[in-house]
C-alpha cells in the first residue's frame, strides 16, 4: 500500500513563498506521476502542477511561472515551490501519485491535503 505525507502548509502574506513537500513511501516500483492539486471553498478541485516519470511538468495557467514543481527520485518526494503568492491561491492543497507497486499493482493515492492561506 503506497501513502503519501504532505507538508509545509501555513500562512503567508500576499507576495511571500512556500514550498510544500510530498514524500510517497510503501512498495513502489515506479512512479508515473506525482502532482499537486487545490480545493479553495466552494470550488473544485483543480490541477496546479504535475510531474512526470520522464521530467516533464504541467502547470494550470494561474500559477505558471510563480510556482515550481520539482522531484527528488531517490526520496519519492515531490516540492512545490510557491513564489508571489496571491490571496487567491489560498486553498487545501493535495498532493496525487500514481505509478507501479510491486508485483505490477497499480497505484494511484491522495494525500490529506495542507492548508495553504495567503493573506492580503
Amino acid at each position: 500500500q503506497v501513502s503519501l505525507v504532505e507538508a509545509g502548509g501555513g500562512v503567508v502574506q500576499a507576495g511571500g513563498s512556500l514550498r510544500l513537500s510530498c514524500a510517497a513511501s510503501g512498495r513502489i516500483r515506479r512512479i508515473n506521476v506525482m502532482g499537486w492539486y487545490r480545493q479553495a471553498p466552494g470550488k473544485q478541485r483543480e490541477l496546479v502542477a504535475e510531474i512526470l516519470s520522464g521530467g516533464s511538468t504541467n502547470y494550470a495557467d494561474s500559477v505558471k511561472d510563480r510556482f515550481t514543481i520539482s522531484r527528488d527520485n531517490g526520496k519519492n518526494t515531490v516540492y512545490l515551490q510557491m513564489n508571489s503568492l496571491k490571496a487567491e491561491d489560498t486553498a487545501v492543497y493535495y498532493c496525487k501519485s500514481s505509478g507501479i507497486q510491486h508485483f505490477g499493482v497499480p497505484y494511484d493515492v491522495w494525500g490529506q491535503g495542507t492548508q495553504v492561506t495567503v493573506s492580503s
